[in-house]
């Protein structure tokens, strides 16, 4: 019905970037929302970033400044710009693509490691 297809994940020591995407193909709606979360060892799943079809965009205070999520609309693709890395950021990146409050469909990719060393 809907496949989110994740690409960008790796090894990447402190300070430096990455750049994480997200393709969503199928049977998708043209308003709505897509998201990143991450999920370290032992911690819950955490809303990273997420983006509107009308471009607001919202981040965790964690990383701000940092991190920059976009979106190419027509294309049904989602970016996660990460920069000045740290090893905090270690985790399994998830992308998610939802329709808020109509519930309409909720759909997760596989997840990407992103591992960040000192």
């Amino acid at each position: 019905q809907v496949q989110l297809v994740e690409s960008g994940g790796g090894l990447v020591q402190a300070g430096g970037s990455l750049r994480l995407s997200c393709a969503a193909s199928g049977s998708i709606f043209s308003i709505n929302i897509m998201a990143w979360y991450r999920q370290a060892p032992g911690k819950q799943r955490e809303l990273v970033a997420v983006s509107l079809v009308g471009g607001s965009t919202n981040y965790a205070d964690s990383v701000k400044g940092r991190f920059t999520i976009s979106r190419d609309n027509a294309k049904t693709t989602v970016y996660l710009q990460m920069n000045s890395l740290k090893p905090e950021d270690t985790a399994v990146y998830y992308c998610n693509l939802n329709y808020g409050s109509s519930k309409l469909g909720d759909y997760w990719g596989q997840g990407t490691q992103v591992t960040v060393s000192s």
